[in-house]
């Protein structure tokens, strides 16, 4: 006899449930077996590791190590963002994106992204503002990418990176997103960054209407 207020259903066979701690293979890590270094500079490094799957088949998988960078979306005003132009060599011609760069040995966030503002836009920040942490790749570049908004800049003196030929120029945030909807800014750090500001600044004038 069925007892009061349960309703007839089907069960889920035994296979069906999950016992607890028990992991499904697109939760199951993969072990490194081996790994051997293949090239490496001061920018990067490619190593080559022997892989355990979580069906016990092994496969070779080649890493792009970056480390960690970070990218500010620098602000003259609530409605305005600083962007920096210059030729990238893998792309084949010139960008127009935010002040992006690595973190340097010995460096926190903050320290890098001030010396990528300063180096690239003549620039320091008061204040800086945490947008997003994400994965550049989630494939083969071992890259985590740090977001920021910048506020309250100031002039600064600065040595530009010896390597950088770089154009400054103010657009609205408004022209800024139209860029990025049409495919006119393509790096994806400029991209999520703007999208992220500018979905805050609707959510902020949002709440200042009601």
């Amino acid at each position: 006899m069925m007892p009061k207020g349960r309703r007839p259903g089907p069960e889920r066979p035994p296979s069906a449930v999950k016992p607890q701690g028990l992991l499904s293979r697109s939760e199951t890590p993969w072990r490194q077996l081996s790994s051997r270094p293949v090239y490496s500079n001061k920018w990067m490094s490619v190593r080559e590791d022997l892989v355990a799957l979580p069906d016990g088949r092994t496969t070779i998988y080649g890493v792009v190590s970056c480390g960690q960078c970070v990218g500010l979306l620098p602000l003259l005003d609530r409605d305005t963002v600083l962007l920096v132009r210059q030729y990238r060599y893998v792309a084949g011609r010139p960008t127009w994106e935010m002040p992006t760069g690595g973190v340097h040995p010995g460096e926190t966030l903050e320290q890098a992204a001030q010396r990528e503002l300063a180096e690239e836009t003549g620039h320091r920040a008061r204040r800086l503002r945490h947008l997003s942490t994400y994965h550049t790749s989630k494939s083969v570049v071992d890259e985590t990418a740090h977001l920021f908004i910048a506020e309250g800049l100031r002039k600064a003196e600065t040595t530009p990176d010896d390597t950088e030929f770089i154009d400054v120029r103010p657009f609205s945030l408004d022209a800024a997103l139209r860029m990025v909807l049409r495919g006119e800014i393509v790096d994806g750090m400029t991209v999520i960054a703007v999208l992220l500001a500018a979905r805050r600044r609707e959510a902020r004038h949002g709440h200042a209407r009601r």
